[in-house]
This record gives C-alpha cells, structure tokens and sequence, in this order.
C-alpha cells in the first residue's frame, strides 16, 4: 500500500503591504496622543477626571475608555504611582485594566473615590444633587418639603412651557414661560440643561442662579428628570444625581391615576414612559425609596452633607 508523500509546503503568514502596516502606525501614534492630550487636562484643571470617566463610561472604545485606569489615576493631581497602587488594590481593580473594560460595580467604585477626591480638593462636591426618577414618584412633593423643613438648601426653579397646575405658584414652583420665551433661552445659552418631557411640553434649568448659588457656597438641589439629569452630569459631571423610585409599580400607577391631573390618554403615555425611565436607575450616584415623604427628603439632604462627614 502506497503511502501518503509528506506535505512539504509551510504555512506563513502573509506580510501586510508597507501601505498598512505605515497607516496602522500612524493610527496607533494619533490614539497615543489623543490619550495624553486627555491625561494632561486633567492634570491641568482645564478637565475633571469626573467628565473623563463619564464619557468613557459612555464610549468604551473612545479615546478615554481605552486609557489605563493607573494612567488616569496619576493625571490627577496629587495622586503619584505610590498612591495609585494603594487605590486600585483598594477598589479591586487590575492595573492592567482600562477604564472602558471595568464592569459595573468596578465603575462605580471607581467614579465612587474620584467624586469623593475631587469634593475633597476643591469641587463642588455635593454642593450640587439631581433629583430625579419616573413621572408620579413624587419628586415635587419631596422638593417642596425640602424647601419648608431645609431653608439651608437651595432649590433651582425650573422653566417650563407648559400651563400651571391647581396651586403652582410663578417663580416658586416653576418660571412659566411660552415657546418663544423659551426659544429665546435656549439661543442664549441660560439653560443649563432643557429637555422636551412627555414628547410634550420642555423643561429647564437656568444657569445662572445655579452657578452663583454654587459659588457663593450654597447646596443647590435641582429636581428635574431624568433627560435633564444626563444633560447637567455632561455639563457638570462632579453633580451628585439621586434616583427617587416607587415603593411598587402598583403604587406608582396609585399615585399617578389618583392625583387626576392628566388625561386617561396622558397618563398612559407617562406609565409607558415610566417603565422606561426605571431602567435608567442604575447611572445614578444613589437610589432613594420613596415610602413616606419627610423620610425620603430627609436621606436627600443627608446626602448634601459633607462627604467627610458622612463616612
């Protein structure tokens, strides 16, 4: 019986043509200058770690989330190797880890300790909370009974096209303001955040007193949804933004029929909205049940306390 010849031939893996590997270098020297352009406005002050992390957070693959945690860790000031070491060992990270592959928990300890550090060294710290959550949930309910019990804390009045309720007061409650009012803001950038809520009528935020509240050394509270606050954490990332969920989704569904403010048709296009804005619970700093009023603006304000106060 005849026996197979040997095969003879080699495999080898092809050479890319010059023209390749020249534009794969050039691509790999622009993301290294990309990355140190980012470390070294953080290391500058000209960008906050915090906004680093969140577009990172964001895009996985962009510039950002493909810098080293370490990398990112020892741009900000006053953190040197040493220091980085402790801290990634501490929040059980890998220091081969960038800060687009963290997983879920590893993010948030990570954005954890740089908001705490960033309060710590000058920033606004928690000097500023987002309030936010689904529609009947009782974010109103619990600003106003910060506003009565917390004269300390300041609440940001919103803008809105849309018609006063029974009992809203102008300038208290909210600025009510016509489309082309509104139009108008926009145009002149006094809006720090705005969104169309409902695919009806558009809220917002104005600027300025927030910014002088902050400044002067006030806690602001800006009770908004939850569109807007992804708008103020781009626009101010050191924001701290608390989640205020339902006890159930029965009670939620109570609350919003029993209050009788919209249309049977409205109020099932907020309980669908609802449903989706829950799922958005989990790109907050902290989550607040609101089982009973007084008790859920009491841990809210807790949570404007100084960081160090509250280890």
């Amino acid at each position: 019986m005849e026996r197979p010849l040997p095969d003879t031939t080699t495999t080898t893996t092809p050479t890319p043509p010059e023209v390749d590997r020249v534009a794969a270098s050039r691509a790999a020297v622009a993301a290294r200058r990309a990355r140190a352009t980012v470390k070294a406005d953080v290391a500058s002050g000209a960008r906050s770690p915090l906004d680093v992390l969140r577009v990172a957070y964001e895009e996985p693959e962009g510039v950002e989330g493909r810098i080293r945690v370490p990398e990112f860790l020892t741009s900000i000031p006053a953190i040197g190797a040493t220091k980085s070491t402790r801290i990634m060992t501490e929040l059980a990270i890998a220091t081969s880890k960038r800060l687009g592959g963290l997983g879920r928990l590893q993010r948030r300890r990570l954005r954890d300790f740089v908001a705490d550090w960033v309060a710590d060294h000058g920033g606004t710290g928690d000097r500023l909370v987002v309030l936010a959550g689904p529609t009947a949930v009782g974010k109103g309910t619990v600003a106003s009974y910060i506003r009565r019990h917390h004269p300390d804390v300041r609440l940001s009045v919103s803008a809105t096209t849309r018609p006063p309720r029974p009992g809203e007061v102008e300038g208290e409650h909210y600025f009510f303001v016509d489309d082309a009012s509104f139009d108008r803001m926009i145009e002149a950038g006094e809006l720090l955040e705005w969104a169309t809520v409902h695919n009806a009528f558009r809220y917002g935020t104005p600027r300025r007193p927030v910014e002088a509240a902050i400044a002067a050394g006030n806690s602001v509270l800006l009770e908004i949804d939850i569109q807007g606050a992804r708008s103020v954490r781009r626009a101010m990332p050191e924001a701290t933004l608390v989640f205020l969920l339902p006890p159930s989704w029965d009670e939620l569904v109570r609350r919003l029929v029993g209050r009788g403010t919209e249309s049977p048709a409205e109020q099932q296009r907020r309980l669908e909205t609802a449903r989706v804005e829950l799922a958005a619970v989990e790109e907050f700093d902290h989550r607040v049940v609101n089982h009973d009023v007084g008790e859920a603006a009491q841990k809210v304000v807790d949570l404007m306390r100084p960081r160090k106060g509250r280890r």
